[in-house]
């Protein structure tokens, strides 16, 4: 964990964590976008969780006007479902691991079908669903996860999904 923009430019690999708000999370990155574009360009691995994986998108509904880092067409949306889906979605949902052509789900592996911790009001809305590397279901078939290439993204907490979500984290790290 550093702020001093050497250390991350030197890093092997970064992880962009994420609890609260889309524009605050924006504000506070604005002094390391180049580094984090620089290190993505030069093909390190990146790992964004929950914020993470929103700030790695265009735009959010949570604070319109707001640039994200852009590396994923597409924007966040705020839920809209009836009344019997709590918003914030928070608690235990299972995932499905979705593989294609197009994405990267190597950190996936062992994931499939088991069940993930999410704390969550927004979510990704992808132009291309090719790079969606999960799903769950929450009144909607919810994208949760993504991968391209050296980028990965995840909706919900690996660091709080038990032995499957650290298994997650293992396998970025083998990544590195």
């Amino acid at each position: 964990m550093s702020s001093d923009k050497d250390v991350l430019a030197d890093a092997d690999a970064l992880v962009i964590p994420g609890v609260g708000a889309f524009g605050v999370a924006m504000n506070n990155l604005s002094d390391f976008v180049d580094v984090i574009r620089s290190h993505v360009e030069s093909d390190k691995p990146l790992l964004g969780i929950c914020l993470g994986l929103q700030l790695l998108f265009e735009s959010s509904e949570e604070t319109p006007g707001v640039r994200g880092l852009g590396f994923f067409e597409g924007s966040c949306r705020h839920f809209d479902l009836d009344t019997s889906f709590k918003i914030p979605h928070m608690g235990w949902n299972q995932i499905r691991v979705n593989d294609t052509d197009l994405n990267n789900v190597s950190i996936l592996e062992g994931a499939d079908n088991k069940y993930m911790y999410f704390v969550h009001s927004y979510f990704i809305d992808p132009v291309c669903r090719d790079y969606v590397t999960a799903y769950c279901d929450y009144g909607m078939d919810v994208p949760v996860a993504v991968g391209r290439d050296n980028l990965f993204a995840l909706q919900f907490h690996p660091e709080k999904s038990g032995k499957v979500g650290l298994g997650i984290l293992k396998n970025f790290v083998d990544l590195i």
